[in-house]
């Protein structure tokens, strides 16, 4: 086990010097000054257009632990499960390997609001999938209206629309599961409990308008350099958020801007790549710790004192 963690470790720090470098490779054809100046050029309107979809796709996220509680049988009001999910996903998306960063601040909030390791784990799993519900349902859907974007990575309209309707044929596949089947699935050396297929529906449209969302927010700062299409934006985000899932570099750093700016390439790119770094990942870090901070001194404040008190159930300690 202590080289399996020595091993991921690492693979991780290896993974971060890659993107360092992929990162140094991309900015050093800018200067700082030409970096600066992109970024003071986008308009207030954009800037704020951006800010309403990262505010959107944070909401969306939000559904994914709103979903999941009833997945495990556990439903919880939704002021909790927002609460859970934001200062787990602000910290996570920031600190990398979201599994298991955002996993233990989730952990936390619901281990006090009465779920079992067991439902936690169901939950983080079931939030996982419906991320990679959303990002194949987008990409699918991107590759089918604009085939000829496969272009860029090497791929002719006709594979492109192939892919496409693969990965469309994954989510529709999970849901005709849920539908007609009942029970748990067996995968490997895992059962997985099936959810009901609205929850199934659900998870797949929240999983692809967050994805929607995210890529409008960087969409919304790109324009102010020029008139790039919205599906080329969606595009390039995919494809380097999948590399920055895969790398498990925290945030993404380098990685997606590395990907993006290959597809995007100008200075103009690099302020708006800049500016999404703020928007959806440190602006949203900026309150999620403090909130997360906060609640941990409530929590440990209502907790019942060592001196022969019954402890209060979990729902007594949820707050209002």
């Amino acid at each position: 086990m202590a080289a399996k963690n020595l091993l991921l470790r690492g693979a991780i720090a290896l993974a971060i010097c890659i993107a360092l470098y992929l990162l140094y490779r991309s900015f050093s054809h800018f200067t700082l000054e030409e970096v600066s100046q992109s970024i003071g050029a986008i308009p207030v309107e954009r800037f704020g257009a951006a800010l309403g979809f990262a505010a959107a796709s944070y909401l969306c996220l939000s559904g994914f632990d709103a979903l999941a509680v009833r997945y495990v049988g556990k439903p919880l009001p939704y002021r909790q499960t927002l609460l859970a999910s934001f200062c787990g996903l602000s910290i996570g998306h920031n600190v990398g390997i979201a599994a298991l960063s955002s996993g233990a601040v989730r952990y936390r909030f619901y281990s006090r609001w009465g779920l079992s390791a067991e439902d936690i784990a169901k939950l983080i799993v079931f939030c996982g999938l419906t991320v990679a519900l959303g990002l194949l349902t987008l990409a699918g859907i991107y590759l089918l209206l604009q085939p000829e974007a496969g272009r860029q990575v090497g791929l002719s309209e006709m594979v492109s629309s192939g892919l496409g309707v693969a990965l469309l044929a994954v989510s529709t596949a999970y849901l005709l599961a849920a539908v007609f089947l009942r029970g748990s699935v067996h995968l490997w050396k895992w059962d997985v409990d099936l959810p009901v297929w609205k929850i199934a529906l659900a998870q797949i449209v929240v999983g692809t308008i967050n994805f929607a969302c995210v890529a409008a927010c960087l969409h919304q700062l790109l324009s102010a350099f020029g008139e790039p299409a919205y599906l080329t934006v969606a595009s390039a985000y995919v494809t380097g958020n999948l590399a920055s899932l895969v790398s498990h570099v925290p945030g993404g750093l380098g990685v997606l801007e590395a990907t993006i700016l290959y597809v995007l390439p100008g200075t103009g790119a690099i302020g708006a790549l800049v500016a999404f770094r703020v928007v959806y990942f440190f602006m949203p870090l900026a309150i999620g710790l403090p909130l997360f901070l906060a609640s941990e001194a409530y929590f440990r404040m209502r907790q019942p004192k060592e001196n022969g008190k019954t402890p209060r159930s979990h729902e007594a300690m949820a707050p209002n």
